[in-house]
């Protein structure tokens, strides 16, 4: 018997070690982003992401990106944010300008988890583009460009993904160079 309780411990303590195994971690901004945290929860721990980190507490959506979701955000960088025109950041993030920086936030924002995958199979089914709406309510164009996935935003910006695939336990990230506009 108590052979057979050992066996089963062991056994029990293998598929265990197999499935923290297989949970993909993924480094961005120097910080490991576990899966099995929320978008929050990971993105905090990012130096690459201080800037949209402030914002979304700035906007007020702490609360809703640490919910159920599901949610895929392009998340822009810091650098992606110091390529808006000077002072814009600051400026979005007073409180009086709360609902422009929640527009702007949320436009990067689509309801659902797709992974880069589903995205380059909507992008095979539409021809070389694919058009997703986002939270906000306005549409982002996803593409490629050679191996890369673009995302072309209602003003004709530009920005690529950098680090793809990045999962929450309420959604994926995909991480961006540029911050895109509604």
């Amino acid at each position: 018997m108590k052979k057979l309780v050992f066996v089963f411990a062991a056994a029990l303590f293998a598929q265990v070690s197999f499935a923290q195994g297989n949970m993909k971690t993924v480094e961005v901004g120097g910080a490991a982003m576990y899966p099995n945290k929320n978008i929050v929860e990971n993105a905090v721990n990012s130096k690459d992401h201080t800037t949209l980190v402030a914002a979304v507490k700035a906007a007020g959506l702490v609360e809703t990106l640490q919910g159920k979701g599901p949610f895929t955000v392009f998340a822009p960088t810091n650098k992606a944010f110091e390529k808006l025109p000077a002072g814009t950041v600051e400026s979005l993030v007073k409180p009086e300008n709360k609902a422009t920086l929640t527009t702007v936030l949320t436009y990067h924002v689509v309801a659902g988890s797709m992974d880069s995958q589903a995205i380059a199979e909507a992008i095979k089914k539409g021809n070389g583009t694919a058009t997703f709406t986002t939270v906000q309510g306005g549409t982002l164009t996803a593409m490629m460009k050679g191996k890369k996935l673009m995302l072309k935003d209602e003003k004709g910006g530009t920005s690529t993904v950098t680090i793809k695939d990045v999962s929450q336990s309420n959604g994926v990230i995909h991480v961006i160079d540029t911050v895109v506009m509604p």
